[in-house]
């Protein structure tokens, strides 16, 4: 274990920045797009059963982010205090981090599927579903929450490997769950004919699965941190460190969904068809910005680990050169969509008003993704430096402080268009505090490494 953990230390803290990052990001990369596929799968394939039932999907994909932002807060709130635990050489201590965060995140998403099933009828509609909606997203999301545990501890271990510098590893596990839910969606939907709930079954069993694979890889001792029982700390000063570190996840990924209801449930104004065509343009976004945050993941280890060991000037260097290659690959990307946009809404549902609105969303949005890349790695260079209180306010914007004013404002100025708009302003928007923060962080880190 000592020589695992010495030769991955060497890794870290002495690769050029270049080369370690695009190897951090690639398996990252690859985890965001098979995920984001299986999500693209499940809502192409249930597009096919009517503009009720793809809009179920949208609507369930909101509450979807609930349970992965408590794996979020307790992967990236301890896989941040792993990464510089292990940029000072300490692995035991990052190993009781490691298992007591596994602990806590399971234990969530019990809680969150059992409270959840106490009161499933208003929970659908509370998330923005119509009464034509609300049938298949009952039948959707009760897989969904079965699953719910393993969903948040498969974020949980995914994030953990990620910031050991183990994405690779990470990847394996992501990728066998979604090729699974490929595959697997039109046999249940299809040739067994369920329907809607074939789709939720599909997604439910490759989560567990995904949990198993990724979990093998600490059994197995894959891994520099090793996760046991009896590392797991009872309810104290670490619990609550790994929470307040990964309070801005939580953020993020609460107010993602928040906004995914917001918007579902301003656009259900408008009907089913503005329902469905906001939820296509929702995930074919978070698709082509995933590319980014796949970066971005690749950068917080290193981040982290060089923070920790106090190699400053390779904390500079890796946030410069994260924030122009998101950038360069965003912009590539980009251009493809927004000169195909049409024919991409027509791919999950093929109904001209689906198309006419998703059409000039989903423009809007891809211009407005270029602003992000530098919140992004702004975001992950506060949390992974265990900076909590500017990580918490910059993840608290785009999708909070602008979004909300946005998407209840402009729909009473603009109407429909004022619903297409909110987002793409809100990501503007945040932009410019974003820089500020930057700035203000490299003026006050050490200039020199120690």
């Amino acid at each position: 274990m000592a020589k695992q953990t010495v030769s991955q230390y060497e890794k870290m803290t002495q690769t050029p920045i270049q080369a370690l990052i695009v190897s951090l990001s690639i398996p990252t990369i690859i985890s965001m797009l098979v995920t984001n596929i299986y999500n693209l799968a499940d809502t192409a394939f249930v597009g096919r059963l009517g503009n009720s039932a793809s809009g179920a999907v949208g609507v369930v994909f909101g509450f979807m982010s609930i349970i992965q932002a408590m794996g979020f807060m307790f992967g990236q709130g301890s896989g941040s205090i792993i990464s510089r635990l292990l940029g000072q050489q300490k692995p035991d201590e990052a190993s009781r981090t490691a298992s007591t965060g596994f602990f806590y995140a399971f234990i969530a998403g019990i809680l969150i599927a059992v409270m959840s099933f106490c009161c499933l009828d208003n929970l659908v509609m509370v998330l923005g579903s119509t009464e034509t909606i609300a049938p298949f997203a009952k039948t959707y999301i009760t897989y969904i929450l079965l699953a719910a545990p393993f969903m948040s501890s498969s974020f949980l271990l995914n994030n953990l490997l990620r910031y050991e510098g183990k994405a690779a590893l990470g990847m394996v596990g992501l990728l066998f769950g979604g090729l699974l839910n490929i595959c697997g969606d039109p046999i249940f939907m299809f040739v067994l004919h369920m329907g809607i709930a074939g789709a939720g079954l599909s997604t439910a069993l490759s989560q567990m699965v995904s949990f198993c694979i990724l979990l093998s890889m600490f059994l197995r001792g894959k891994t520099v941190c090793k996760l046991s029982l009896k590392n797991v700390a009872p309810p104290s000063a670490l619990l609550w460190n790994i929470m307040a570190t990964g309070v801005p996840s939580l953020l993020r990924q609460g107010l993602g969904s928040l906004s995914t209801v917001l918007l579902n449930t301003q656009a259900a104004v408008y009907g089913d068809e503005a329902v469905a065509a906001m939820s296509i343009v929702s995930r074919i976004g978070f698709f082509v910005f995933s590319i980014a945050i796949g970066i971005g993941q690749g950068f917080q280890p290193v981040s982290g680990f060089n923070y920790g060991a106090g190699k400053y000037s390779r904390v500079r260097k890796a946030f410069l050169f994260t924030v122009v290659l998101a950038e360069g690959l965003m912009t590539v990307i980009m251009l493809a969509v927004l000169f195909t946009s049409g024919s991409l809404i027509g791919i999950f549902r093929d109904d001209p008003k689906v198309i006419e609105i998703g059409t000039r969303a989903l423009r809007l949005h891809c211009i407005a993704l270029l602003f992000l890349p530098l919140c992004m790695a702004g975001e992950m260079l506060f949390q992974s430096t265990g900076h909590r209180i500017g990580a918490a306010l910059l993840s608290s914007m785009r999708s909070g402080l602008f979004f909300i004013p946005a998407v209840i404002l402009l729909p009473r100025l603009r109407g429909l268009y004022g619903v297409e708009e909110a987002q793409p302003l809100a990501y503007v928007l945040a932009f410019i505090p974003s820089v500020a923060f930057v700035l203000w962080f490299f003026a006050h880190m050490p200039k020199e490494d120690t």
